[in-house]
């Protein structure tokens, strides 16, 4: 191997021209990741790691500062190529416990991110317990007039039916100045955010971001369906982030590594744009996002989606009901058709406890659920199902058929959590189980669809012998990730959706493998728009399933409010078209119509949001998708105080022009010439003008609680 070149600090061994960064060793070995200028001790260690016994050199909240991690000096590094990809793979030894920690920063030409994931191996002669260890850390963040001043942070809280809340705060004031030249100490604390338990995105998105005031973002995904954790605070005046997965403090994971093992970190990414604020960012990081997960057609294809689930049978589904629902969803423009929770209830207490051997109710499906998959495709659309693969009733005989040890358990006792048990899908019990669920619902019955569906928190994990609860959930989560990539091995055709009671495991670990991603359980189409409007945050838009369930009882603003707010992700008609006048139908199936016209695009647009990202009370949104040459553009108006999901058919006039309209700026159009063209409802008194002067878009919507999807080209659409 050739010498590297030698660099301000020492010897340079990685650099990404677009990131900005460089990972440089300085003549004591350490390496650290860098940006040009920045002071070498503002600067973290390439990996953090913290093992029991050696523990941190400054004590506090933070999971930087460890003993090990100061000690790790460089022993080898090579790049190699993969495609486009180029990994270079830094190893770095503990010379007194030789722990070696080999991070691997993966990245394509010319773009701006770079990925990160280490792998420890225990080469000495003792075992070592690892209580945390970093997937990616960075320093030396400032803003280049303002310092710390000038920073933002930016974070997304989670919850069932109010997922992907952003939230913004000066930097300092989360970081609150210390004067550290006074104390001789930097802080002890930090702004973090961190998962707990099985649900990966229960309380927060494993996604966030920093900008500084000229347009310039870091942007950061860890990609962990167990535990995850980042931080960001002040080190030598700068800003420091450090990303995690799982660790001992906040998840119960410890990892002990006899002498030979090893132990691979969650991946982690990081995305650097110089201008564009958060747009650009997250632009970035959905090119990053289709690059990594697995190729399907689906990804390609987005077929309209009908689940008989959301404001309709709501898990009550019989051939009776089905029937015209399914005529009416073909005739409406759907392709797939989902019969959901339900369909296997045939215990006189009730599925919820019972669940685990997925098969069919015969009082529902008196001629049997082969007439109703049958009736599905005579409507030309693909059958799919509803399942929750991970549990077992605590009244299924499945719970007493399979080994104790196919089950979660912790001090020896199995989980039991809202009526069901977990399984650990690394005892092939459990996996030869499921294996022949699948393969008789898509192999013998023709299912095409299977949506997955995930209801409890099974809290830190399972324990088997010394094993920890956190090792314990991402062991069973890597064997969940592996399962579902042998079923689409085997069945190359099947879509799987992730659904974990709506968006509560809407990750990249994931997303990386499965097709669409549920976005919530929201019932009230007033509400769902701030979700549906931030969903490209957390997913790419041809990912995003988004729910739109116009009702019979629904005047046409607020059929075309809940179909707009699905039009720029991916469609999930539920309601009960059947029962609708002509009128109703006609703007429903000019929805769907709509859709198919532009899902091409979709599928390889950038999000944008001229408004900001979406607030939860914000009476105006609005939130975009963009290609080369046509820009989509979705916008909502609403009472400021969102009313229930009745509240659509009583619509009032504002009467106050100014109310009535939003100038928004979109700055990848500049001010050229363009004729905006309301797609969709297309109503005579929604209207778009393009101010090419000014470069502004007035959206003008007379009445609240409508919406209208836009398109912006140099001519409009066919």
């Amino acid at each position: 191997m050739t010498s590297a070149p030698e660099t301000t600090h020492g010897a340079l061994l990685w650099s990404h021209a677009t990131l900005g960064l460089r990972a440089v060793k300085d003549p004591s070995g350490s390496v650290r990741l860098t940006t040009a200028g920045q002071v070498w001790d503002s600067l973290l260690p390439l990996v953090e790691v913290n093992l029991t016994g050696h523990g941190r050199t400054w004590s506090g909240e933070r999971s930087i500062d460890t003993t090990v991690g100061s000690r790790l000096v460089l022993r080898d590094h090579e790049t190699v190529a993969d495609g486009e990809w180029r990994h270079t793979t830094i190893g770095l030894t503990d010379p007194q416990t030789r722990l070696t920690a080999h991070v691997t920063l993966s990245t394509v030409p010319g773009t701006g991110f770079v990925r990160s994931r280490v792998r420890l191996v225990n080469e000495g002669d003792e075992p070592l317990q690892v209580e945390g260890v970093s997937c990616l850390t960075l320093g030396g963040i400032t803003d280049q007039e303002s310092g710390l001043d000038g920073l933002t942070l930016h974070w997304a809280d989670n919850d069932w039916l109010a997922e992907c809340r952003w939230r913004q705060a000066a930097f300092r004031d989360q970081v609150v100045p210390l004067n550290r030249a006074a104390h001789g100490h930097e802080g002890r604390g930090c702004f973090e955010r961190y998962s707990q338990g099985s649900w990966s995105t229960g309380r927060q998105l494993p996604v966030a971001g920093l900008t500084a005031g000229d347009g310039e973002a870091w942007l950061w995904q860890i990609e962990s369906s167990a535990g995850w954790r980042y931080e960001a605070g002040e080190r030598e005046n700068a800003a420091y982030l450090a990303l995690f997965g799982p660790d001992d403090a906040h998840h119960q994971w410890r990892q002990t590594l006899a002498p030979g093992q090893e132990f691979t970190t969650v991946p982690a990414v990081l995305v650097h744009s110089t201008s564009g604020g958060l747009d650009a960012a997250f632009g970035e990081l959905t090119a990053y996002r289709r690059r990594i997960r697995r190729a399907h057609p689906d990804l390609q294809a987005l077929p309209v989606i009908y689940n008989d689930y959301m404001n309709t049978l709501m898990g009550d589904p019989t051939t009776e009901k089905l029937l015209p629902l399914i005529k009416a969803a073909g005739a409406a423009g759907a392709e797939v058709f989902v019969i959901d929770a339900g369909w296997y209830d045939d215990d006189a207490q009730g599925w919820w406890d019972a669940v685990g051997a997925w098969e069919p109710a015969g009082r529902r499906f008196p001629g049997g659920i082969h007439e109703v998959l049958d009736a599905i495709r005579q409507h030309g659309m693909t059958p799919g199902l509803w399942l929750e693969p991970e549990v077992v009733g605590v009244r299924s005989p499945l719970a007493h058929s399979l080994p104790p040890e196919a089950f979660f358990r912790r001090g020896g006792v199995r989980l039991t959590e809202h009526g069901r048990h977990h399984l650990d899908l690394r005892h092939p019990a459990a996996r030869a189980h499921l294996d022949q669920v699948v393969d008789r619902i898509v192999g013998e019955w023709g299912v095409g669809y299977l949506k997955l569906d995930y209801n409890i928190n099974a809290g830190p994990g399972t324990e088997n012998d010394a094993e920890s609860a956190g090792a314990g959930l991402l062991g069973h989560h890597r064997a969940h990730l592996d399962w579902l990539a042998s079923l689409l091995d085997r069945h190359p055709g099947l879509v799987l959706e992730n659904c974990g009671s709506g968006g509560l495991r809407m990750d990249y670990a994931q997303l990386a493998v499965a097709q669409l991603q549920s976005t919530s359980d929201q019932q009230d189409p007033l509400r769902y728009p701030p979700i549906a409007a931030a969903a490209a945050t957390a997913a790419a838009p041809e990912q995003a399933a988004v729910w739109a369930y116009p009702q019979p009882e629904f005047g046409l603003d607020a059929i075309a409010f809940t179909m707009t707010t699905a039009l720029l992700g991916r469609v999930h008609l539920s309601g009960f078209l059947d029962r609708m006048s002509e009128e109703q139908s006609a703007l429903v199936r000019s929805g769907v119509d709509v859709y198919k016209h532009i899902r091409h695009d979709i599928a390889g647009a950038l999000p944008f949001w001229p408004l900001g990202l979406p607030g939860w009370e914000d009476d105006w949104l609005a939130h975009g998708l963009h290609t080369a040459d046509t820009t989509y553009l979705a916008v909502w108006r609403r009472e400021p105080t969102a009313g229930s999901a009745d509240a659509g058919a009583n619509l009032t006039i504002s009467g106050n022009a100014e109310a009535d309209s939003r100038a928004l700026r979109i700055p990848h159009l500049g001010n050229g010439r363009l004729i905006p063209e309301v797609l969709y409802p297309g109503a005579a008194d929604a209207m778009a003008t393009w101010e090419a002067s000014e470069g502004l878009l007035t959206v003008t919507l007379p009445r609240p609680d409508t919406a209208l999807l836009i398109r912006l080209g140099a001519t409009p659409a066919p």
